[in-house]
């Protein structure tokens, strides 16, 4: 019995109760208040539905035609709609223009890993980055851009409205142009991570990005990243193993 059901139950009980015990009683017909039930319920759209419009807007998107005139496509987000934890990056590169995805390349690669490690899968959270389109390079130059502040103020509107739908109980930014883009804030990532911050109501773990990794190996960075890891899967109220706690433990 949904709500609805139960409130007509209610009244119906409490006007029977006033008929037997009230001098004056109610005048109301129970095939009137029967009629009440055929009012459909209020379906809620699911977080997909959601999405849905806002990724298309995404998708047709000319608020900066210099990047408009380089992309390939939009890359919009990728993941569980209903997700608990939510990935934000700087923008896409070559690899993610190409196929509309985030963090396909090789720095997705390692935070599918990453991902893996802490015991979810990539389809059960949700990845998205602060710009939908790749930032232009001149024609030939190798590699990839951040994106400048008027752009990632330009865009961050469409992310901001991704985290409301999703509702993430925690946001993770990987990289000091995530943190950037959300926070307004330029401040060298080592003096950020390790600690709980908040964007908005939701709480914001901040962790160097996955190329960082791909250029430092050593264990001990790869350690300061599976630390904030671990804080996240703490205020996810996620079991932590004993070898998930000891990973890249200095020896």
């Amino acid at each position: 019995m949904n709500q609805l059901e139960q409130a007509i139950d209610l009244a119906l009980g409490t006007l029977q109760r006033l008929q037997r015990e009230s001098d004056h009683p109610p005048r109301a017909s129970r095939s009137a208040l029967a009629r009440l039930r055929e009012i459909p319920p209020v379906v809620r759209p699911s977080k997909a539905e959601l999405l849905a419009p806002l990724r298309e807007r995404v998708a047709v998107c000319t608020r900066c035609p210099h990047l408009v005139s380089s992309r390939t496509q939009t890359v919009f987000g990728v993941g569980n709609p209903d997700a608990e934890l939510m990935f934000i990056g700087e923008a896409p590169g070559a690899d993610e223009d190409r196929q509309g995805e985030p963090f396909v390349g090789r720095a997705g690669q390692l935070l599918t890993r990453i991902i893996g490690a802490m015991g979810f899968s990539r389809d059960e959270v949700y990845i998205a980055n602060i710009l939908k389109c790749r930032p232009h390079m001149p024609p030939g130059a190798p590699g990839n851009r951040p994106p400048t502040p008027e752009e990632m103020k330009t865009c961050l509107p469409y992310l901001t409205e991704q985290i409301e739908i999703i509702g993430p109980k925690v946001l993770v930014a990987l990289g000091g142009t995530a943190v950037e883009g959300l926070l307004r804030e330029r401040v060298p990532i080592g003096k950020m991570r390790g600690r709980w911050h908040s964007y908005g109501d939701t709480p914001l773990m901040i962790t160097f990005h996955p190329s960082y990794l791909l250029r430092n190996q050593s264990n001990t960075e790869k350690r300061k990243v599976w630390e904030d890891m671990l804080l996240v899967l703490e205020r996810l109220e996620r079991p932590i193993t004993a070898k998930q706690r000891t990973y890249f433990q200095a020896s």
